[in-house]
């Protein structure tokens, strides 16, 4: 393992310093030093996806990612896509359809499904269902989250439809 050394972070939008091996996973600093909880710890592999967050806004398993490899690129978490008071439309829909049980693959599917709307605005089920395979949930809510997906498109165009400087 490297040895510990000041390192520079940009994650939602903020840039935060840390004292880290380069070789040191990044979920362990967002979590630990930076007291991000959305990233889940899961397998630990890189094969379940609840440890998503986007890197440079592609879907990146951050249990398998070190601090190096994100050096100087944007780090976005769950907490960096909206708050409580405003949510993400892809946040907004997965509570709309209620696609949740235990709640631990929503992290991974939330942030694999922002990076494909962001890439298709209104993709087909078929291209849904093949972007979240990787995503691993035991609690058997896949039609829901296929839903919230189909949702959170609706969304997103609603909202840019609107006129520039308004959102719902």
């Amino acid at each position: 393992m490297n040895r510990p050394a000041p390192l520079t972070l940009h994650v939602n939008g903020a840039t935060y310093r840390v004292n880290a091996a380069a070789d040191t996973p990044l979920l362990y600093l967002l979590r630990n030093d930076l007291a991000l909880n959305g990233p889940k710890f899961g397998c630990g592999l890189g094969e379940c996806g609840a440890c998503t967050v986007l890197l440079d806004g592609m879907p990146t398993r951050s249990c398998v990612t070190t601090a190096k490899v994100a050096l100087g690129r944007e780090i976005t978490t769950l907490e960096g896509l909206g708050t409580c008071a405003a949510l993400h439309p892809v946040q907004q829909a997965f509570i709309e359809e209620q696609a949740a049980q235990c709640g631990y693959c929503l992290n991974g599917m939330i942030m694999t499904a922002k990076a494909l709307l962001d890439r298709d605005p209104h993709p087909s089920v078929e291209t849904i269902q093949r972007e979240l395979s990787r995503n691993l949930c035991r609690c058997g809510t896949h039609v829901e989250i296929v839903r919230a997906v189909q949702r959170a498109a609706e969304l997103l165009a609603a909202q840019s439809a609107l006129p520039n400087g308004v959102h719902a």
